[in-house]
């Protein structure tokens, strides 16, 4: 189910579509580390708590991007590596993002490519 969410959250920026898809990929992520469900998973050193926590750390690295956003427009001599980065930080979280394609929460902005979201 591909949620449209038309009626909220149309905040077009770059920054908040960023936003958007990291609250949405650690809403997946987050119960899976809760100890509240019994599970260790995330804090043991078994190879899915590692995998889970290498998820995480790549959500947490590319969702990074305050910042970078205006030194688009205030370092044009940044432009080209600026524009590099925040194409591969969407696209990793797009790519993760997919993996829950399915959900009631996904939404279309989701699998957007990084040159329409970033306009480049």
């Amino acid at each position: 189910m591909c949620n449209d969410h038309s009626n909220h959250d149309d905040d077009t920026g770059v920054e908040a579509r960023f936003r958007r898809i990291t609250d949405f990929v650690e809403a997946r992520l987050t119960p899976l580390f809760d100890p509240a469900n019994g599970s260790d998973h995330g804090f043991g050193m078994d190879d899915t708590s590692r995998a889970l926590r290498a998820l995480r750390y790549t959500v947490q690295a590319a969702s990074q991007v305050t910042g970078l956003v205006e030194k688009r427009e205030t370092a044009p001599e940044l432009r080209q590596v600026v524009e590099q980065a925040l194409e591969h930080n969407w696209d990793a979280l797009r790519s993760i993002a997919r993996m829950w394609e399915d959900h009631e929460d996904f939404r279309k902005e989701f699998k957007a490519h990084s040159w329409d979201v970033l306009g480049v």
